[in-house]
């Protein structure tokens, strides 16, 4: 039995501190009208938070389950169908080529910064060659998380370093009811993500690193790569169990592998190689294959020019624009390729010696 460290986890809250954060979404005068309706919600909260209800819905896990009478939550259920409805999608050589561009930018102009992203731009750019390829292009604007109400990506609780079968495919970490832990995009990324038969990654530099909205998305990924599809397995989040399936041999399955992919990687400073060497390696790793030299982009643009000149920077470099387009025409070549089953042919196919 290998032993489960603890000793980490904060003291649980008191009534009065768990009071102090519900009501901090109610700060509001005009909120001041229904106290009496808020401290009834307030209540139930408690209740649900206290009680631990993490999923109020739930269901027999049923047939294809190592134990079909577990309660999974009914949520995570409903995300799983789609995203095993958008595998045979991805898998049906009928179905439409699609590709995935993800703006991993902060910065849109409905909020704080007033003004759309470069990151923006460029994914615009790599868009229209998409389109041009007779291709679907589904634009994944994670810049939403710090502009649109109620838009969240929760963080990775890293259920995969204590055991890889404690990490499920998808993610059932979230909803958690019990900690207001709601509203997660992952539950419609995963979808889009196994939808496309390729993925472009548009990207700025954030202090030598990739963007908090799409780091946030990356780590949340984590799942697609050894996650287990069979909550049941481990009795949901127990990590003895799990750590015993994983000791006994787990594999590790790659659940996006085979898609292709592209990035391009802007800055104004330092860092586009080391931002976009290490999204080239995480992809490498998850099983994806690069639609070749053009098709992995970084640059600078307006290098040391004053941020409030960037977007003029921008429309001057006409290259880069350019470069932007023909990752957006190797990616589409890629798919082309991948579709017929050439580009896979080319792959070799061996052996991981240590499939972690």
């Amino acid at each position: 039995m290998i032993e489960i460290r603890k000793g980490q986890a904060a003291a649980p809250l008191t009534r009065a501190e768990f009071s102090a954060r519900f009501r901090a979404s109610f700060i509001d005068p005009a909120f001041r009208a229904e106290d009496a309706s808020i401290a009834r919600l307030e209540e139930i909260a408690w209740q649900a938070h206290s009680e631990y209800r993490k999923s109020p819905f739930t269901q027999k896990a049923g047939p294809g389950y190592a134990d079909p009478d577990y309660d999974l939550s009914s949520e995570w259920i409903a995300t799983k169908q789609r995203i095993e409805a958008a595998q045979l999608r991805w898998a049906d050589p009928a179905s439409p080529s699609r590709v995935l561009l993800v703006c991993g930018s902060a910065r849109n102009d409905g909020s704080c910064p007033g003004e759309m992203s470069k990151t923006f731009r460029m994914l615009e750019i790599a868009r229209e060659i998409v389109e041009q390829a007779a291709i679907q292009a589904d634009v994944l604007d994670l810049s939403l998380l710090a502009s649109e109400y109620g838009r969240k990506i929760h963080p990775c609780k890293g259920c995969a370093s204590t055991a890889m079968p404690l990490c499920n495919w998808p993610c059932s970490c979230y909803p958690n009811h019990a900690l207001d832990q709601t509203n997660d995009w992952m539950a419609e990324i995963y979808e889009r993500w196994t939808a496309a038969h390729a993925v472009i990654i548009v990207s700025p530099v954030y202090w030598y690193q990739s963007p908090s909205p799409l780091k946030l998305m990356i780590d949340r990924l984590v799942c697609a790569d050894g996650g287990n599809p069979d909550p049941t397995s481990t009795s949901g989040k127990n990590p003895a169990k799990a750590k015993a399936l994983e000791m006994a041999g787990w594999d590790y399955p790659q659940h996006l592998a085979g898609r292709a992919y592209g990035l391009i990687v802007h800055g104004d400073v330092a860092g586009v190689e080391g931002s976009r060497r290490a999204l080239s390696d995480w992809l490498d790793w998850m099983g994806f294959i690069d639609a070749g030299v053009q098709a992995r982009l970084d640059r600078y643009i307006g290098y040391y020019e004053p941020y409030a000149t960037s977007h003029d920077s921008l429309d001057r470099d006409e290259p880069v624009q350019e470069e932007a387009r023909n990752v957006a025409r190797a990616v589409a070549k890629a798919v082309v390729e991948l579709r017929a089953g050439r580009l896979q042919a080319v792959q070799p196919n061996l052996s991981r010696p240590r499939a972690k």
